[in-house]
């Protein structure tokens, strides 16, 4: 089924959540190159669905697109906020997605991330945070409260239950606080994704493909779930990311930039043309591996991800 098998290992320019190093696998297959990269706390049943995106990628392709080109936000990790000002500066989006929350760092930190980040895209801009969960509702609600003099476009993941982001979405609406709550971790983590919509937990779905299954895995749900989309990456590479951008070029509608601009966030990656945004889109295309560049991991690395691939039900009569 599959041709070939390199490990990569790409340094990040700014520590993501909690690595410097983002690792994976690069396969290729009978439609191309394809990428199986669950991260290393990541274990089984969870990244059998990884893998079957990539199956899906490397064996069947990608269902075809309705447009031509996907908007992309910036993401901007938990730094420091002249670092913040420069990463949107240097980018060419006109959508910023700001990482708060981050362990052992002060809500202070967070507004200081967030006020230079506004400033660098200025009043026209589109702003968004993601905190990953990390907040109790009570806290949620007081800190969204504080960040919508941003004029925050949505808040990703504020709380990590689905009960927990319903309770906060309705006080937010009493309270006349604007803010819309968009679900990840709840959609992709929690098993039971339609139940963000049965207990009207969030205004937009964030859907990220590794972790659903695959792209058609990713439409289907989106048509079952009936809200906006927002296609995310996973931090992958180039190879990883064209999944997403596949993804997001087949939704019959994309009212929403989307998180896949991530490549920019490496000092490297696996194509001598990454999938980066111009002009604040990416260009729906396919991706080749440079096989002379310096992305491919050493031996240990490589060894352990084959161990790891090889555990999974299915692969060895797949490979």
């Amino acid at each position: 089924m599959f041709s070939a098998a390199f490990a990569y290992a790409l340094p990040l320019r700014d520590r993501f959540r909690g690595i410097t190093v983002r690792e994976g696998l690069l396969v290729r297959g009978a439609t191309g190159w394809a990428e199986w990269s669950p991260f290393a706390e990541y274990v089984r049943p969870e990244i059998d669905a990884w893998w079957r995106a990539t199956v899906e990628a490397a064996t069947l392709g990608f269902p075809a697109p309705v447009r031509e080109r996907v908007p992309v936000n910036v993401t901007v990790p938990a730094v420091g906020p002249e670092r913040a000002h420069q990463i949107v500066a240097d980018s060419s989006c006109r959508t910023a997605k700001v990482k708060v929350a981050e362990p052992g760092q002060s809500f202070g930190e967070d507004l200081a991330r967030v006020e230079a980040v506004r400033d660098a895209l200025g009043p026209g801009g589109r702003l968004r945070v993601d905190v990953n969960g990390h907040w109790e509702v009570d806290t949620a609600f007081r800190h969204l409260r504080d960040l919508s003099g941003f004029d925050l476009e949505y808040a990703e993941q504020p709380c990590a239950d689905v009960a927990e982001l319903a309770e906060l979405r309705r006080r937010l609406a009493r309270s006349g606080v604007n803010v819309l709550i968009a679900a990840d971790e709840s959609i992709r983590r929690a098993g039971d994704p339609e139940r963000v919509v049965a207990e009207e937990a969030a205004d937009i779905a964030v859907l990220k493909v590794q972790p659903l299954g695959g792209v058609r895995a990713c439409l289907d749900l989106a048509e079952r779930l009936g809200l906006p989309v927002v296609v995310s990456s996973a931090l992958e590479s180039s190879v990883g990311l064209a999944a997403g951008v596949a993804l997001a070029a087949a939704l019959p509608e994309l009212p929403y930039a989307c998180g896949l601009n991530t490549a920019t966030m490496f000092t490297g990656d696996v194509t001598a043309t990454p999938l980066v945004a111009q002009a604040g889109e990416i260009a729906v295309r396919a991706v080749e591996v440079d096989m002379t560049g310096e992305w491919q991991a050493g031996p240990a690395v490589t060894t352990r991800w084959l161990e790891r691939l090889g555990a999974l039900p299915g692969v060895r009569e797949e490979g």
